[in-house]
């Protein structure tokens, strides 16, 4: 009994992070223009997460990017800035996208 706790816990803390970036990322309206695995108005996080794979420093960018906005990366449409978004909310969802947006 005691086995199947610590596995339940441990499968339940390993998940935390990925449905707390999901939220976060839909609380952040992100998923209006963004999907995980298609194009919307923006690029499909997979995509990014190609896209910066082999870059040392990506989490950091895509944080820094995330905050401040854009546009001219992925065509003409401008991604707005959140600069409510804490720095470590922004870290957040960068290693999430990095991740696979899974």
């Amino acid at each position: 009994m005691i086995r199947m706790t610590a596995a339940l816990f441990l499968t339940t803390m390993l998940t935390l992070p990925a449905h707390a970036s999901s939220a976060l990322a839909n609380s952040n309206a992100c998923m209006s223009c963004h999907a995980a695995d298609k194009k919307l108005v923006g690029p499909a996080y997979r995509e990014v997460a190609k896209k910066y794979a082999s870059q040392k420093d990506a989490a950091a960018m895509l944080a820094k990017s995330i905050k401040a906005g854009g546009s001219g990366k992925w065509g003409p449409v401008p991604m707005p800035a959140q600069p409510a978004l804490s720095d470590a909310d922004a870290l957040t969802l960068a290693q999430w996208i990095l991740g696979g947006a899974k």
